[in-house]
């Protein structure tokens, strides 16, 4: 360890910033990866039978174009308020603008999604479903509203009644699952000569899957708000304009950078059903086994989006300190060893576990598991790097980066997803490596860029040591099968503890002997 590497040390131990990071992002993510690791349940209860494959890629369809909208939506808001509650001495006023503004844009969005639902659903190529576009524009009006009192709670540092209120969304949306997808039906065929059956199909209609789903949302999105109201209606309503104007000139950008970020996330589930060489029906079942094997990569997912909760306002908060630098590179390097775990601990046990909870007619897909994971575990290192255009002011080149991985999430879906099965990389084998592309990029761009103009010292040999290890250590996994099972996760268990030593020694018993 260098002279900076143990000034880095001792500044970190004396201030320990991290116990404050690490409890809120426990207190953000416990509750909101067990009640979403729930929601998770889900989909078994989707893929095991209930939903064919093409209408789990209809599901997920619509949940990427909502994905997409909700960005613009918001249109940055949210962390223009973290940034302007930071610099502006009434809070209330900062809270009360962005708030009016984003309920006169919604306002604007629902008044035209419901004149022209069957337009827009004819765009869609769904002319079917227009009530689905009714539906999703009154779920997205409803957590586009929630969203700045969500983040006033967390710049307010109120995480328990943050994920309080995360919890009862995700249980409210579980519990309408189960009592439409299972309760109902049920009920219907097991009284059906009966008043019990009677009542119930009042409510409930046997030829409705998927819009079960879509109503549960709905209704969930309508709780969250309700549960959200206190932080609303003693609000001393006022609009200023100057500010207004300020805040959106810092947030488009940040807008800009957004979508091309959800760009990345979720286009690939787009194209593959408008690109793939295949009849729709067929496209969208492929769409639909390869969301499913997409979602195995939840725990990445749920640590790293309980760790922005807790993590955005934090940094904003260590702004001024002088020794902010340090706490954000030593933050890094507990980030890296946390991604870096959760990406070995899936892949040791992805057959054993994890794509268990995806139905067998789903799990063609598998190969795209390992590649999404290590594209999510960059995705977290991106959003650590990119901290300081957001400190800094510089959103603009946050947009940029983000919009340079969006030309490479298009170009090489564009490219892959139409080849014949005789090439090496085609279909959604495609759109999984070139979401690995896209965040390697941005990562490797924040990090050079960052370093010119906000320069914080990273520790590049924990950076690639850790993930390297990992890495290496799956690999082993993959090229030593077992036939048996036990045999098999002892063996996994092993290489885990070894990554878990390596850690060990190093963290603590490294530094502690030569500091």
């Amino acid at each position: 360890m260098n002279k900076c590497d143990i000034h880095k040390y001792n500044i970190f131990v004396r201030m320990n910033p991290f116990k404050k990071l690490a409890g809120q992002t426990a207190i953000y993510g416990i509750p909101s990866i067990l009640v979403r690791f729930l929601n998770y349940l889900l989909v078994p209860l989707y893929t095991y039978g209930l939903l064919t494959q093409g209408e789990f890629g209809v599901v997920n369809l619509f949940y990427s174009y909502v994905a997409l909208l909700m960005v613009i939506l918001t249109y940055g808001m949210e962390t223009a308020f973290f940034r302007f509650s930071e610099t502006e001495t009434d809070k209330e006023k900062v809270y009360s603008t962005g708030l009016i503004s984003l309920m006169v844009s919604t306002g604007i969005m629902l008044l035209l999604t419901n004149l022209f639902p069957k337009t827009i659903a004819g765009w869609l190529q769904y002319p079917q479903y227009p009530n689905f576009i009714q539906w999703f524009a009154w779920i997205m009006a409803l957590d586009v509203i929630s969203a700045i009192p969500f983040a006033r709670l967390r710049a307010l540092n109120r995480p328990i009644w943050f994920s309080v209120i995360k919890s009862v969304n995700i249980l409210t949306l579980v519990s309408l699952n189960l009592f439409f997808l299972l309760l109902c039906p049920y009920l219907v065929q097991r009284f059906e000569h009966h008043w019990i059956g009677a009542a119930v199909q009042i409510i409930y209609r046997p030829d409705w899957t998927i819009e079960y789903i879509f109503i549960a949302n709905l209704i969930a999105s309508l709780v969250t708000l309700i549960l959200l109201l206190p932080q609303v209606v003693h609000l001393r309503w006022r609009f200023d304009p100057v500010l207004w104007k300020t805040m959106i000139i810092y947030s488009l950008p940040l807008m800009i950078a957004g979508m091309a970020g959800i760009v990345n996330e979720t286009i690939d589930r787009i194209l593959l059903r408008y690109l793939l060489p295949l009849s729709p029906a067929d496209a969208e079942a492929q769409v639909g086994i390869y969301s499913a094997c997409y979602k195995i990569a939840v725990l990445m997912v749920l640590f790293i989006q309980a760790y922005r909760f807790a993590a955005e306002p934090f940094f904003f908060s260590q702004m001024k300190n002088k020794d902010a630098k340090l706490v954000y590179a030593r933050i890094m390097d507990y980030f890296i060893i946390v991604v870096s775990t959760i990406f070995l601990i899936s892949m040791l046990f992805l057959d054993t576990i994890f794509i268990r909870l995806t139905g067998p007619e789903f799990r063609s897909a598998r190969a795209v598991i390992p590649i999404l994971m290590l594209a999510k575990l960059f995705l977290g290192i991106y959003f650590n790097l990119s901290i300081w255009y957001k400190l800094t002011g510089k959103t603009l080149w946050g947009a940029l980066i983000t919009f340079i991985g969006m030309i490479i999430t298009l170009a090489l879906n564009i490219y892959w997803i139409p080849l014949s099965p005789d090439h090496l990389i085609h279909g959604y084998m495609g759109s999984a490596w070139a979401t690995l592309a896209c965040y390697t990029v941005m990562m490797l761009l924040a990090y050079l860029i960052g370093q010119k103009y906000y320069p914080i010292p990273y520790n590049l040999k924990k950076f690639f040591g850790y993930i390297g290890l990992a890495l290496v250590l799956y690999g082993i996994s993959t090229l030593t099968p077992f036939d048996q099972k036990l045999p098999g996760i002892v063996f996994n268990l092993l290489l885990l503890g070894v990554f878990i030593f390596t850690v060990y020694l190093t963290e603590l018993r490294i530094p502690a002997r030569k500091i």
